[in-house]
C-alpha cells in the first residue's frame, strides 16, 4: 500500500523528511512558503551521528564535495588565549563512530538534499504555498494553503521551523521564547585573511557570558565565525537575519585575547539574530498526535551549544522514514507508526535540548565555576569533549 505523506516546510528538515519518507516507499507532497528554495544563515557542524545518516542515504560523495572535515576541536580561554583542551576528529572519529565530523555551509547541505529529492524521488514540491492550517480525521489529514488549495493525505509532517504553523494548531502552546542570547554570524574567504587567522580546525573561545566558534566550510576555502553573547535587542522574533554593527561584537570582546580580537576585527559584515528556544520536550505528544508529526525546530528548538539543531532534524527524518516503512504491512496504521516515531525520538531530543542549555552555562561561566571548568578541561581534555552518547547513538534511525 502506498500512502501520501504531506510535508510542511522546505528547509533542511523538510527536505530530509521528503527524502527519507520517499525512500520508505510513500508518495510525498511538500509545501514551502517561499517562492524559491533557498537557505540563509552560514555554517553548520555535523557530528558523526548525522554524517552516518547522510552516508546511508547515498550522499557521501555529495557531502564530501562541499564540506570540510576538521582534524581537531580546540578550546581556548577567550581572555588568555591559552589552549584548554582538544578533541581529535578526522580519522579518529571515523574509526570510533563510523563517520567523520563535518562542517558545511547551510546552503550547500540544503542544496544536496534538494538535488537528492529532485533526482531520486517522485516527490511533488510546491513553492510559494504557505499552509493556512489542517484538519484531521481517523482516516486522513487535509491541508489548506493560503491560496485556497486543499490536499488530502495519510499523514502530515510539520517541518516548518521555529515559528511552525503546524505546531501551533496541533499543540497550541504559543511561540518560542527568547533565550537572552544573541548570535553574530559571519562568513569570510580564508584567502582574504592573514595566514595566522586561517584555520582548518574547529576552534572555540570561552569567555564570561560569551563564546566564539570558528570552523572551515566549503572544502576549507571559507571560514565560518559565530560569536554568541548574552544580551538582547529590540529585534522582532521572526526576523532573525538582522544587519548588525560589528562594533557591538567588538565591544563585547574588548577584554579578549588579541588573536581573537584580530579575527573578529578582520570581518566587517555580521548578521545578528536573537536565539530562541523552548523547554526540553516533556513527552511523545509533542512529536506526534494522530496523523500529524513534528520534526526538527518545529518540535524541539534548542540553543546552538551542542551544534545539533540541524542534526536532530535529520535524525528525526531518518527515524520517521524507518517507522513508515512498516506501513507496507496492513497490520500497522499511520497513527500507530507516528506514535512509535514519537516514542523513539522524544527522549533523545529532550536530552540534547537540555545538554545544549547546560553547555551554554558552562561555556559562559564566570568566577569559581569558570576556574573549575578550565581546570577540568586541562586535566581531562578529550574525555570531557567527546560525546559517545550523542555521536554513537543511532538506534531506531
Amino acid at each position: 500500500m502506498t500512502n501520501q505523506v504531506l510535508v510542511a516546510g522546505g528547509g533542511i528538515g523538510g527536505l530530509a523528511a521528503a527524502l527519507a519518507i520517499s525512500r520508505s516507499g510513500h508518495d510525498v507532497r511538500l509545501f514551502e512558503r517561499a517562492p524559491a528554495f533557498s537557505e540563509v544563515g552560514a555554517g553548520l557542524q555535523l557530528g558523526p551521528n548525522v554524517v552516518r545518516v547522510l552516508h546511508h542515504w547515498g550522499l557521501a560523495a555529495q557531502l564530501a564535495g562541499v564540506a570540510a572535515f576538521p582534524d581537531l576541536l580546540q578550546v581556548f580561554g577567550a581572555g588568555s588565549g591559552k589552549l584548554l583542551g582538544e578533541l581529535r576528529m578526522g580519522e579518529v572519529m571515523t574509526q570510533r563512530y563510523g563517520a567523520p565530523y563535518a562542517c558545511v555551509h547551510r546552503a550547500d547541505l540544503h542544496g544536496l538534499l534538494l538535488q537528492a529529492v529532485q533526482q531520486h524521488t517522485s516527490a511533488i514540491l510546491h513553492l510559494d504555498r504557505p499552509l493556512r492550517g489542517f484538519t484531521q480525521t481517523p482516516q486522513a489529514v487535509m491541508v489548506q494553503t493560503d491560496d485556497g488549495l486543499a490536499v488530502e493525505g495519510d499523514a502530515l509532517v510539520g517541518a516548518d521551523g521555529l515559528w511552525s504553523t503546524v505546531r501551533q494548531q496541533l499543540l497550541g502552546d504559543g511561540p518560542p521564547r527568547r533565550s537572552g542570547h544573541l548570535a553574530y554570524r559571519a562568513l569570510v574567504a580564508q584567502a582574504t585573511l592573514p595566514e595566522r587567522l586561517r584555520s582548518r580546525n574547529v576552534k572555540v573561545w570561552l569567555g564570561p557570558r560569551l563564546h566564539v566558534v570558528q570552523y572551515p566550510v566549503r572544502g576549507g576555502e571559507w571560514l565560518n565565525v559565530v560569536g554568541i553573547v548574552q544580551g538582547d535587542t529590540g529585534a522582532q522574533d521572526d526576523g532573525w537575519d538582522h544587519s548588525a554593527n560589528a562594533a557591538d561584537l567588538a565591544a563585547a570582546l574588548a577584554d579578549s585575547d588579541a588573536a581573537l580580537q584580530d579575527l573578529t576585527g578582520a570581518i566587517s559584515a555580521w548578521r545578528l539574530w536573537p536565539v530562541c528556544e523552548r523547554d526540553p520536550m516533556q513527552g511523545a505528544y509533542q512529536h506526534a498526535l494522530g496523523r500529524v508529526a513534528l520534526l526538527g525546530d518545529a518540535a524541539h528548538p534548542m540553543r546552538p551549544y551542542l551544534a545539533q539543531g540541524a542534526g536532530m532534524a535529520i535524525e528525526d527524518a531518518a527515524a520517521l522514514g524507518h517507522v513508515l516503512q512498516l506501513a507496507q504491512d496492513s497490520a500497522f496504521d499511520i497513527p500507530t507508526l507516528l506514535q512509535r516515531y514519537a516514542l523513539n525520538r522524544w527522549h533523545r531530543n529532550a536530552r540534547v535540548q537540555a545538554r545544549a542549555t547546560r553547555n551554554g552555562e558552562i561555556f559562559h561561566a564566570r568566577g569559581v565555576v569558570r576556574w573549575g571548568r578550565d581546570a577540568a578541561m586541562k586535566l581531562l581534555g578529550e574525555k570531557l569533549l567527546d560525546m559517545p552518547w550523542l555521536y554513537g547513538d543511532d538506534r531506531k534511525l
